[in-house]
């Protein structure tokens, strides 16, 4: 269990009681399923994608970069052939 980890999943549980929601209004609010939802207010230690970060930064209205994420997959990678081509 990190700090991070735990920071977030402290901040989605005070979120929902504070607005009187579900897991399930909140996974509708961020447009993530349930089961993340739980994932991260569990705090198995995990650090979210950067994606899943930026939903909960707005959801929360925290400021982008706010929540520490894993590496992103695609950095530091070149574009592959075929994302570079155009529609035909």
């Amino acid at each position: 269990m990190s700090e991070e980890s735990a920071r977030l999943a402290r901040a989605l549980i005070e979120f929902r009681e504070a607005e009187g929601i579900s897991e399930r209004e909140l996974a509708l609010r961020t447009w993530l399923s349930q089961a993340t939802i739980r994932t991260f207010e569990r705090d198995r230690g995990d650090l979210p994608t950067p994606t899943v970060a930026r939903s909960f930064e707005e959801v929360l209205g925290w400021a982008p970069g706010s929540i520490k994420t894993t590496p992103s997959e695609m950095t530091g990678r070149e574009p592959s052939p075929d994302s570079a081509m155009e529609p035909e």
